[in-house]
């Protein structure tokens, strides 16, 4: 991702968390990377950012990849 390239990227919450809360190893908690995102200003561009271009990794306006695959798959 590149921030000059997405405008609402820099007021995005997680730009000040570590990264690892937003790709936890497989199986880890992703609750503190959704806490985040839950008063994140651009959340929804994140969301539909991570859609647009099928990000397979991570929390993404809230959304892990499993469920990001169901509202693909919901939406279809």
């Amino acid at each position: 991702m590149n921030i000059e390239s997405l405008p609402w990227a820099a007021d995005a919450k997680c730009l000040h968390a570590e990264p690892d809360t937003f790709f936890p190893e497989k199986g880890g908690s992703t609750r503190e990377a959704k806490r985040i995102c839950t008063g994140c200003p651009v959340r929804d561009e994140c969301l539909d950012y991570a859609l647009a271009n099928d990000e397979r990794f991570g929390i993404w306006g809230g959304l892990s990849e499993r469920e990001r695959r169901k509202l693909k798959r919901l939406a279809s």
